[in-house]
């Protein structure tokens, strides 16, 4: 069952004693999408922050469980918040561009935010809403173990590095967590401000397709 199917569905009977996945004949510890829906449904039921009273809708992430590449963003904006999924708006058009560009379908790879709520008025996290919510996007991690992270802007970037650094010093470099290769870039929502430096984004996007093996198409 793909996620947002399962997301409207959990939402829309939301009260019932319990729900089972069944993931044939794998076990859950095995299974990541089985995982991954068993957590969504902990996240749907957080309420770690007040941001859970005035979303619309859980915006978990969306794609495939065995991705090699995986993009954070930081939270849902209002377009997100309204259908359940992430990047969806003017901004993830542009990520969508950049994913086809790369030679992958957004199916191909696993797309999520630090906030699984929308801020109001599309403000900036918060602290104490990244401290109440990571969890889940650092169990995201843990399940998918993609080969490579890129993280849009400043929030994602500097939750897995564990320290502040200003997106454009970080960019054009390559981290590490827990062996997995981290390569910050920009936010889409940034490109949408200042598409000159959609150049940048594409250096960026060709560093992962070296560490990925991928051919790089100009």
């Amino acid at each position: 069952m793909d996620f947002v199917k399962f997301m409207a569905e959990v939402e829309g009977f939301w009260g019932i004693e319990d729900y089972f996945v069944e993931a044939q004949g794998k076990t859950l510890g095995g299974d990541k999408s089985a995982r991954l829906n068993l957590l969504m449904q902990d996240a749907l039921s957080c309420q770690a922050c007040s941001l859970y009273k005035t979303r619309n809708r859980l915006v978990f992430g969306e794609g495939s469980a065995d991705a090699d590449l995986m993009f954070i963003g930081e939270a849902p904006g209002a377009d997100e918040d309204r259908q359940g999924r992430p990047f969806v708006g003017r901004a993830g058009q542009l990520l969508t561009r950049l994913i086809d560009k790369m030679g992958f379908d957004r199916a191909d790879v696993y797309i999520a935010n630090v906030l699984k709520c929308r801020p109001p008025g599309n403000r900036n996290p918060l602290p104490s809403e990244i401290f109440a919510c990571r969890h889940f996007l650092l169990e995201q991690i843990d399940i998918i173990r993609p080969r490579v992270i890129c993280t849009l802007g400043k929030f994602a970037t500097e939750l897995l590095l564990e320290r502040k650094i200003g997106i454009k010093s970080a960019r054009g470099r390559v981290f590490d967590f827990k062996g997995i290769k981290v390569v910050p870039t920009f936010h889409p929502a940034y490109l949408l401000r200042n598409p000159r430096d959609k150049i940048l984004v594409w250096e960026d996007a060709k560093t992962i397709l070296r560490i990925l093996g991928k051919e790089i198409n100009e």
